[in-house]
């Protein structure tokens, strides 16, 4: 391998991890859908859902 293989293959690495910490961040903080803008909010229980208060 060449030098610029390993850092093409560095940068997808350190990529990579940061995705993982920030989907670890986003769970640890009660988020239920990461990508919607309102993964966090539920309009119904005021902030978030949880368990006990969601209505089916």
């Amino acid at each position: 391998m060449d030098t610029a293989d390993y850092i093409v293959l560095g940068i997808i690495v350190i990529i990579l991890v940061a995705i993982i910490i920030y989907l670890v961040r986003q769970k640890k903080k009660g988020v239920k859908c990461i990508g919607c803008p309102y993964g966090g909010k539920c309009s119904s229980c005021n902030g978030g859902c949880s368990e006990n208060n969601k209505t089916d």
